[in-house]
């Protein structure tokens, strides 16, 4: 049993456990909540009735949430002591219960903590970060057409820049790092020429690992595989181009699990270029089928060439039997993609896309991205995942202007709590808020964000309002 300094557990309900990185979940699991600084005063309780509402319509008595407050961000100072961003308390009810919901969190001044929504995915091994981008019909958009766009980012939540290995320009360590580098390093690589790292410069480590890279993207692709048809699909998204041997690998560590854990269920967009190329000229030779898959085929080199066609003729040989004759087009789809054209695309072709697998850095960026098009952070959902673990959360920031209003958008925390259902297996709750969201929205029944950018604009509702309407709506 775990204990507490300030809290009391709920003396009702049961605890989830993870079997193989998988949520054992009861009837009435006991689910710790973090309400939230800013307006979380006002997005968490529409939340939860809404949650509530969806659970008991769904399962009648038979399911429920037994509720955990536990503290963060400002509200824990209130209640543990200046600076105590994230108490013990708050750590032991989330290793203890497994699953948890947050709303927004302050960033702390002071402390030693630069983020608590980073502190708690390091904290866990919350390695996955997911974040659905799907239009809701009738939610403003800048964009012609939003409704294309339906991507789920897998953001590497541990590794990267986020690590937070850096150094001031000022700090003797770093001096001491970059005289190092210039004057050993660099030279002996034998790669880098006379290129030196300027005196007076902040220095950052970018750590990718093969451990870390893969069980992320394994993650990835087991999404994809509840999925069909073309969204079966995971892209690589990454800087590969520049970053040779931290976003190159993460590409190439994602491409060896597919074709080694993954072989029987995956096919790489490569792969499959060959066996649509045979199933369009059951005659054609390795040769002609290597010019087809290979822009400038015929300018390479003779070695070059020799090596594409190996490639050609070792995947006729390894996969052609299985993958061949279309079997290929019900596996899970693999590529990669340059994270700068991702941004593009994700605009000008947004259905080519389903799953994008990416590290840290470019999986802010993108998720941020994608969420605009569909209506922005208001209506974003975020979930951090790992083998023991998980947290589902707003995407947003605290907006404490609008605390205490009771004004602000809770659909970012309310679609948090739909990935949450779907990950504890309720999906027919989920699918009720799924609904309510969708009908409130079409309805024009939307908190001023939205309502303020409709054509033409329509009256408002309350934060309340909206989730009231939304229950309305099941």
């Amino acid at each position: 049993m775990a204990q507490f300094e300030k809290l009391i557990a709920p003396s009702q309900g049961t605890a989830i456990s993870f079997v193989n990185g998988h949520p054992q979940v009861p009837n009435d699991p006991i689910i710790p909540f973090i309400r939230g600084d800013g307006t979380g005063v006002d997005i968490w309780p529409a939340t939860q009735a809404v949650l509530d509402a969806a659970v008991k319509k769904a399962y009648k008595n038979k399911r429920r949430i037994e509720w955990f407050k536990i503290y963060a961000g400002d509200e824990a100072c209130d209640i543990y002591g200046t600076y105590q961003y994230l108490p013990q308390d708050t750590l032991e009810a989330i290793r203890t219960y497994g699953v948890a919901i947050k709303g927004p969190l302050t960033t702390p001044i002071g402390g030693g903590i630069r983020s608590l929504n980073v502190a708690l995915r390091q904290i866990f091994d919350l390695y996955s970060c997911v974040r659905p981008c799907r239009y809701y019909e009738g939610t403003p958009s800048p964009h012609r057409r939003p409704q294309d766009l339906d991507v789920i980012v897998y953001r590497e939540n541990t590794e990267d820049i986020y690590m937070g290995i850096e150094w001031e320009a000022n700090d003797q360590v770093a001096i001491n790092l970059i005289e190092y580098l210039n004057t050993t390093v660099i030279p002996s690589n034998g790669k880098l020429g006379e290129r030196q790292i300027p005196k007076g410069s902040g220095i950052g480590v970018k750590p990718v690992s093969k451990q870390g890279s893969q069980r992320h993207i394994r993650k990835a692709i087991q999404h994809a595989l509840t999925l069909s048809g073309s969204k079966r699909h995971v892209t690589l998204v990454h800087k590969g181009n520049i970053m040779k041997f931290t976003e190159g690998s993460f590409r190439d560590w994602g491409y060896e699990l597919a074709t080694t854990e993954f072989r029987d269920v995956c096919i790489t967009e490569r792969e499959s270029w060959i066996l649509q190329n045979i199933e369009n000229d059951s005659a054609i030779n390795i040769e002609n089928n290597a010019s087809l898959i290979e822009p400038g085929y015929s300018s390479l080199t003779p070695e070059k060439k020799d090596a594409i066609c190996l490639e050609v003729k070792s995947v006729i040989e390894d996969i052609g039997e299985t993958h061949g004759n279309s079997k290929w087009r019900e596996m899970v789809m693999v590529d990669d993609r340059i994270a700068d054209s991702i941004f593009q695309q994700i605009q000008t072709r947004p259905q080519e896309y389903s799953i994008l697998a990416t590290l840290n850095l470019n999986g802010d960026y993108i998720s941020d991205a994608a969420a605009a098009i569909v209506g922005g952070l208001g209506m974003a959902p975020g979930a951090n995942i790992g083998d023991k673990a998980a947290i589902f959360e707003a995407t947003h920031g605290t907006a404490p202007k609008h605390a205490g209003l009771d004004r602000i958008n809770p659909g970012s925390v309310i679609l948090s709590g739909v990935m949450m259902l779907e990950f504890l297996g309720w999906k027919e709750a989920a699918n009720l808020i799924t609904k309510g969201i969708s009908k409130s929205i079409s309805d024009h029944k939307v908190t001023y964000d939205l309502a303020r950018l409709m054509e033409p604009p329509v009256k408002p509702l309350s934060c309340s309002e909206f989730a009231k309407s939304i229950i309305e709506r099941f």
